[in-house]
């Protein structure tokens, strides 16, 4: 098996299903060694599975916990010199709104869509900046842009992943680290799936629901894990080395599309 330290350049993602395992997939294909990090024990498995063979580690952490991360970062500089790419995927989705979403559901929240990120750049920041060339990519969403009813929390901490990336792109541009985010629109991922489970009547079909996600886009359809891993690898790679502190939309032109 090839070993993850061995390859010419490193990558940590964070989630390990939906976006996270489709970045860390397509980041292979790129000679980067990963460090796939995730807090739930059956998904971690399932992507170990799925990668198995491959140079990749994969790590059980709750990015929300400055410890934790603390010592992952701290262990892990104790292997390797420095790290190549960082990306922020970790997230959940509660529903509710300003009444509803109790004060727990939002912390929780909070703490790992938005503190994940910061504690994952904050700890592993020594490693990225020693290479002069890394990058950070931090996946927001659409719905920090405008959004849907009853989702106050979740486009509360997609709305300031956009900021949190603007001000780390401004200061870490000295250190060559570049910053950027990606908001990308409905994609095919284990959160999208529990959407549309959720709304989706009694006796329905959540497949058609799906469907009817993917119509309220230009194109038509909903989006692939794969194509959001072919953005985030360009984004990593010396192609977008002009690219700092945007976001770039993958959104099957959702929030270019009017709906009337």
């Amino acid at each position: 098996m090839m070993n993850w330290k061995d390859q010419e350049k490193i990558a940590v993602v964070t989630g390990t299903s939906g976006i996270g395992l489709g970045v860390a997939q397509r980041l292979l294909k790129d000679v980067f060694g990963i460090v796939l990090c995730g807090i739930d024990a059956t998904a971690n498995a399932e992507a170990a599975r799925v990668t198995a063979g491959k140079p990749i580690k994969i790590v059980q952490i709750d990015v929300s916990q400055e410890d934790a991360v603390k010592a992952f970062a701290s262990g892990l500089a104790s292997e390797i010199d420095g790290i190549d790419a960082l990306v922020n995927c970790a997230g959940i989705q509660p529903y509710g709104t300003i009444s509803t979403t109790t004060p727990e559901a939002w912390r929780r929240v909070i703490d790992i869509n938005l503190t994940g990120y910061f504690n994952m750049s904050h700890f592993l920041y020594p490693l990225l900046s020693s290479r002069k060339t890394a990058s950070i990519v931090n996946i927001a969403s659409v719905q920090g842009h405008s959004n849907q009813n009853n989702v106050l929390a979740y486009a509360t901490s997609k709305g300031a992943i956009h900021a949190l990336t603007r001000a780390m792109a401004v200061d870490c541009a000295k250190d060559g680290v570049r910053v950027n985010s990606i908001s990308p629109g409905s994609i095919r991922t284990p959160l999208l799936e529990y959407a549309a489970q959720e709304l989706t009547p009694p006796g329905g079909d959540q497949e058609e629901t799906l469907r009817e996600f993917g119509r309220s886009h230009a194109i038509g359809r909903i989006g692939t894990v794969e194509e959001v891993g072919g953005l985030v690898a360009y984004l990593v790679g010396p192609e977008s080395g002009f690219c700092i502190g945007g976001d770039f939309l993958i959104d099957g032109g959702l929030k270019a599309k009017l709906g009337v």
